[in-house]
């Protein structure tokens, strides 16, 4: 089956698929003798791959590598000229082109893997996928509920580098321990350099420390700082799923900030529709006088002609003819009452169950014999 040449440099491990992108354009790889351009497709089975001359060899079985990056240990491959501080891939001894999903910032500690399926690490790493990353966060002090649902719906940020605004992704925040510092449980779907600590900071809750627990449904587990694993084909399948948080529901739309240089839209208010039209049955004169009903037709005054008689609806009987039994009006059942008792007969008190009507009081009721 044919694919892009680059994707296929980067299953192979020799560079990613930008890194592959980059060698094509020079003119360095060639399939089949023949020197490609960007966007050529090849088959690994039939096509021979040279990249500077050799030929490019694709692992039957990949290999997957879980890590704990300590803190002050680097993400990169090799650290810069004059930095003499240790790299996570310095931590496994392993041969090879690997690739890292989920770097992590100098200051920063927690799950790391390392693969050279280099189609895998592009999927979970690249943000237009939004795969899931869990964070363990120590903020100062105890953000409150407007805060947790600014945090959730998305910040305004600038970027340092470039100078241009965005808007960060939705993403979920829970409280899992407050007091004077509280511990933050975040799950994000897509994420900046240092995203957390910036927002932690614009908020008014600075970062002590920040350790990343899982990667999709994979964690952390008994790995302590420094420590390495390999992964099994259930870790691979746990490593490819969606945090819970991601999947049960849906996450806050984040709010639309005007761009830079427009004033924001003013708000308006719903007002009630007036009607200039005249209301109904208004007789169009100066003098001021009430509205008058319309006379209906066959009364004088009203119709065309007086002679006419109104015709009745179908559904009402003439005036006197007599009426059927389901014509009248059904009354409620009477509800029963308690029965009277002999001793009650000839004293003049009401049958039990029923209250006594007080007599109206005043003057003219004794003057009566």
């Amino acid at each position: 089956m044919k694919e892009r040449v680059q994707k296929l440099m980067a299953q192979a491990g020799i560079a990613s698929r930008r890194e592959s992108e980059t060698l094509i354009q020079q003119g360095r790889v060639k399939v089949n003798g023949r020197v490609i351009h960007l966007g050529d497709q090849a088959d690994p089975t039939q096509d021979i791959i040279e990249v500077d001359g050799e030929k490019l060899s694709f692992p039957q079985r990949h290999t997957y590598i879980a890590v704990y990056k300590p803190r002050y240990v680097l993400s990169t491959h090799e650290a810069h000229k004059g930095d003499e501080r240790q790299t996570v891939y310095d931590l496994v001894p392993f041969e090879g082109r690997l690739f890292s999903i989920g770097r992590l910032d100098v200051d920063s500690e927690g799950l790391m893997v390392l693969t050279d399926d280099g189609d895998l690490a592009n999927r979970l790493a690249h943000p237009r996928y939004k795969h899931s990353k869990t964070y363990k966060v120590v903020v100062q002090g105890i953000p409150t509920a407007e805060t947790i649902q600014k945090w959730e719906r998305g910040v305004y940020l600038v970027d340092d580098e470039t100078g241009e605004g965005f808007q960060t992704a939705p993403c979920k925040v829970e409280i899992t321990q407050g007091g004077k510092e509280s511990t933050l449980r975040i799950v994000m779907g897509e994420g900046k350099k240092r995203q957390i600590r910036r927002v932690a900071n614009l908020l008014g809750h600075p970062v002590k420390s920040l350790v990343r627990t899982h990667i999709g449904r994979l964690g952390l587990g008994a790995l302590r700082p420094g420590e390495w694993r390999e992964l099994t084909a259930d870790d691979v399948q746990a490593l490819k799923a969606r945090a819970l948080e991601m999947t049960a529901r849906p996450l806050p739309a984040p709010r639309v900030r005007p761009a830079a240089g427009k004033p924001p839209a003013p708000r308006t208010t719903r007002r009630k529709k007036v009607d200039d039209r005249p209301p109904r049955n208004r007789r169009e004169d100066d003098e001021g006088r009430p509205p008058r009903r319309p006379a209906r037709p066959g009364r004088p005054g009203g119709g065309e002609s007086s002679d006419e008689q109104p015709q009745r609806p179908p559904n009402r009987k003439p005036k006197g003819a007599p009426r059927d039994n389901d014509d009248k009006p059904r009354r409620p059942p009477r509800k029963p009452t308690a029965p009277r008792r002999d001793d009650d007969r000839g004293r003049g008190r009401p049958p039990a169950g029923r209250k006594q009507q007080r007599r109206p009081s005043g003057g003219n009721r004794r003057g009566r014999g």
